[in-house]
């Protein structure tokens, strides 16, 4: 197992931590002024951090004792070893290599909208699912859930995230396209980056039915203004907005 060392708190670095997990790490981890990403092997990184090798068991042993639940009402983000109590609904997710354990405001901004917008019964498509966890809540809520991802490697990983929590949204290989022969779905959940919000924009137009609703996350403030236009230019209204630290949650109706 590899660290990637960079100096700074997770609060500073934040910006970072979607593009660290879709490069592959398998946990981000803030101690001592530094945060370490975790990663199986070292890879060239832009970001001017310090490879470290680690005995893997090292760095697994304090992401269980240091890792605890996540509140994102109505739901509350368990790993497998924790123990609730509380009125929250529960998803349990297994910390592992996909981007989506409900530690990131990103995640927390969708799963709260989630639960704003959804209706029971309605197709919810989660595009790029990761751990699967939009798509375990949505499924939580009601929904008919479909969650994609280019990434094949986190299917299985979704797929077992799902069975801890009982229930039995679907997963497919691939990108948006993927997915617009499966529509159209009355709501759309994606916790990408500005950029490619902007650009998937007409498309999400596309997979969505008449009176749809898109739920975009992953977006800095100060990127919001271009997925506003871009939306807008896709026949898009507003519906809401929040935020959560630097980052910002669109909800737009089609």
């Amino acid at each position: 197992m590899w660290v990637y060392r960079l100096k700074g708190t997770a609060e500073a670095l934040e910006a970072l931590l979607p593009e660290l997990f879709e490069r592959g790490a398998r946990g981000v981890w803030e101690r001592e002024g530094e945060v370490w990403a975790y990663f199986p092997a070292p890879l060239d990184l832009p970001f001017g951090g310090v490879w470290e090798e680690v005995p893997e068991e090292d760095w697994l042993e304090a992401w269980r004792r240091d890792l605890r639940p996540a509140l994102a009402p109505p739901f509350v983000v368990l790993a497998p070893w924790h123990a609730w109590e509380g009125p929250e609904i529960p998803l349990v997710i297994e910390p592992g290599m996909a981007f989506g354990t409900g530690h990131h405001e990103t995640t927390r901004l969708a799963l709260r909208a989630l639960a704003r917008h959804l209706r029971p019964g309605e197709k919810v498509l989660d595009l790029g699912t990761g751990s699967g966890i939009l798509a375990i809540a949505a499924e939580k809520l009601g929904g008919k859930a479909l969650g994609v991802d280019i990434d094949p490697t986190v299917l299985p990983q979704a797929e077992a995230n799902a069975q801890r929590n009982g229930v039995r949204p679907r997963f497919l290989e691939g990108s948006l396209e993927a997915a617009l022969p499966q529509g159209p779905f009355d709501l759309l959940v994606a916790n990408l980056y500005a950029e490619l919000h902007a650009e998937l924009a007409p498309r999400y137009a596309e997979a969505l039915a008449p009176g749809g609703r898109a739920l975009l996350t992953g977006i800095l403030k100060e990127r919001a203004p271009g997925v506003r236009e871009a939306l807008a230019g896709a026949g898009f209204r507003p519906l809401e907005e929040e935020a959560e630290g630097e980052w910002v949650l669109l909800a737009y109706g089609r």
